[in-house]
């Protein structure tokens, strides 16, 4: 048997270059002793590079890298994976390391991630293959457990695929050559569904307080901070005032484009948006996010030091969110030029 060795991630340049610099000649180094080697015994040498980006940032770097690739010696083999958001999230500075695996013969694929409409029939393929079957339903759970039915733009799907499939092969371990049942997924499946930031945003500005709710938790559930959360929201909300004393005043929806210097489809959301608050509401508000943006930082409202926790931050936000959308409950909503 051979030798497989997984280098990477590639480390990151950090704050001096010299410092990066000698971190990327160790890893080239680790790279060719690894990969120039055959080993006495076995069927050869396979190095994994994970994440090359910074092996390819700078030239020389990246000439040595190149180098090496051209350069692999017969029986052992050399892969490189990279994650990436979409084709076009890719580096131009890719381009060398790219031609060069196709010069010297390699393959260079790219998986895109399963949209929402691909992740069902893939998953009821992937089960197939492990031996079990899906009753009707429990594909599109686990579907959704795994978050391929969010419909926000920047949730991040690029581990949704593996994550499946690690649910899959422990429902294939439960019914070896059976039938996994719907309920079976519900209560063995942990819903893994990612946070949006643009989905909880739109949901505060259109003042769904359900939605809301449920995306604010997911959000600090997988780690976003709270006070990142209030900067965010403190440019919504600055962003609506603009926009609703622009209607205020007469502007017409289909001029907020060319005054705001936005997509029109964006513009249309905020004054979608906007025509829901009145003016005292949103800097209301505002001066609410004062107070929330002191506590996620642990300060009190006299300036002493408060205690801060992932269970305060949650519920602060939630009280937040649930003032503010009582507030639009009673007032009955606005409409453009109230």
């Amino acid at each position: 048997s051979g030798e497989d060795d997984d280098v990477g991630p590639a480390v990151a340049a950090g704050p001096e270059a010299s410092t990066a610099g000698r971190r990327r000649a160790r890893i080239l180094e680790q790279i060719e002793q690894r990969v120039g080697a055959a080993p006495l015994f076995g069927g050869g040498t396979l190095v994994h590079v994970r994440q090359p980006g910074s092996l390819i940032r700078d030239a020389t770097s990246r000439d040595r890298l190149v180098a090496l690739v051209a350069d692999v010696p017969p029986g052992n083999a050399l892969a490189f994976t990279d994650l990436t958001t979409g084709p076009s999230q890719r580096s131009a500075s890719s381009d060398p390391l790219r031609d060069a695996v196709e010069r010297a013969g390699g393959m260079v694929k790219e998986f895109p991630a399963l949209t929402r409409d691909r992740m069902e029939h893939w998953i009821e393929g992937r089960s197939r293959e492990l031996g079990v079957r899906l009753a009707p339903g429990a594909g599109r759970l686990l579907a959704e457990r795994v978050g391929a039915y969010v419909r926000e733009g920047d949730v991040d799907r690029r581990r949704q695929t593996q994550l499946a499939n690690s649910e899959l092969e422990k429902l294939a371990l439960l019914r070896p050559g059976g039938v996994v049942e719907r309920a079976e997924v519900a209560e063995l499946v942990p819903e893994a569904v990612p946070g949006s930031m643009w989905g909880f945003l739109d949901a505060v500005g259109m003042r769904r307080g359900a939605e809301a709710t449920r995306l604010a938790d997911r959000l600090l559930t997988d780690g976003m901070p709270l006070p990142i959360i209030v900067s965010q929201l403190h440019r919504r909300v600055r962003e609506l005032i603009g926009v609703r004393e622009l209607l205020d005043r007469g502007t017409r929806p289909s001029e907020l484009p060319r005054i705001l210097k936005v997509q029109p489809y964006r513009a249309e959301r905020l004054a979608e948006q906007g025509a829901r608050w009145s003016t005292r509401e949103l800097e209301d508000a505002l001066f609410g996010l004062l107070d929330l943006d002191l506590e996620s930082k642990g300060i009190g409202a006299d300036g002493s030091p408060s205690s801060v926790s992932q269970e305060r931050s949650l519920l602060s936000l939630l009280v937040w969110i649930s003032v503010r959308m009582a507030e639009g409950r009673a007032a009955g909503g606005r409409s453009v030029g109230s």
